[in-house]
């Protein structure tokens, strides 16, 4: 990536764009969409889950039948999903009930060779797809404190900063599409393993008699801080993990990804690498469900 990352958050401009469809109103998804509802926009949305509908409905969201019905009422699509498989279903949908002027923004932690086949799917009907994960999780997300990380036409992420500013703090032009997903694999790599680090220190503070709650408040204001301390850190008492933000078995994916990048590229991991067995160990102690901080779980009772 031979591009110096721009921040394009400035003074909110003036946008046409009014009607904002969310594809995939999970974890992520429903809380942005709440915060679009609450920056003004007419927000619709789509989840094949019956839950998660009405969980958007109560939020304000307007409800839709299928990502077709959803890209023919919409200026832009928010995609939040879970697969590559999911993905290239929308891409279809969208591409067939979509209009010229729609933008597709994927948000999503996928494969870019998986992105780039969407965006090709509705380049040809004339819609633009930008590539646009997010750091951040689900409980971030409530409160707006996520930063995206867009790839893809200039204009067209220009155009969307209004959006991007209605449920994010920051924005990123990282300029040709796919650095958005490069920048996201470097930003989980790093919450690999601040994620097993954290726990590892508050268990040494445990088996210490200090609680995780008041390792994190002194922690986190010391050399040794980190965001997954500040976020993670406190799940990580009290079985707090049994609350998701990040759940284990979607973090599969994520890990897989990473793994298969830095092969990719010939980077050699040795941090990384050691953060694997947990994860895999965290499934198999039935924490799938269960978000990332369930590490500490299962570094207690690899010392027990």
């Amino acid at each position: 990536m031979n591009t110096v990352p721009q921040k394009t958050r400035t003074a909110k401009p003036a946008s046409p764009i009014q009607r904002v469809g969310m594809l995939g109103v999970g974890i992520m998804g429903r809380a942005m969409a709440a915060n679009l509802v609450k920056a003004g926009f007419a927000v619709s949305g789509y989840d094949p889950d019956p839950k998660a509908m009405k969980r958007l409905k109560a939020a304000g969201g307007a409800l839709c039948s299928s990502a077709g019905d959803l890209a023919a009422g919409a200026d832009v699509i928010i995609c939040a999903l879970p697969s590559p498989e999911a993905l290239h279903d929308a891409a279809q949908q969208i591409a067939a009930f979509g209009h010229r002027k729609l933008l597709v923004v994927e948000t999503s932690t996928l494969d870019i060779a998986d992105k780039t086949a969407a965006r090709d799917a509705l380049q040809a009907q004339g819609i633009v797809m930008l590539d646009c994960p997010l750091s951040g999780t689900g409980a971030q997300a409530v409160h707006k404190d996520l930063t995206v990380y867009a790839s893809g036409p200039k204009a067209a992420i220009k155009k969307l900063a209004p959006v991007f500013a209605g449920f994010s703090k920051n924005c990123f032009d990282l300029g040709a599409f796919g650095n958005g997903m490069k920048m996201k694999l470097m930003a989980n790599l790093l919450v690999a393993i601040h994620n097993v680090s954290t726990a590892e220190a508050l268990l040494l503070g445990q088996r210490w008699g200090i609680q995780p709650k008041d390792a994190v408040k002194v922690l986190s204001d010391g050399a040794g801080g980190s965001r997954m301390l500040q976020i993670r850190g406190p799940l990580m008492q009290g079985k707090g993990w049994n609350t998701p933000t990040m759940k284990v078995g979607i973090w599969q994916k994520d890990m897989k990804l990473i793994a298969a990048a830095l092969a990719d590229a010939q980077v050699p991991a040795p941090l990384f690498a050691a953060t694997v067995p947990v994860y895999n160990a965290a499934m198999a102690l039935g924490h799938a469900e269960h978000d990332t901080a369930a590490v500490f779980d299962v570094l207690s009772r690899m010392s027990s």
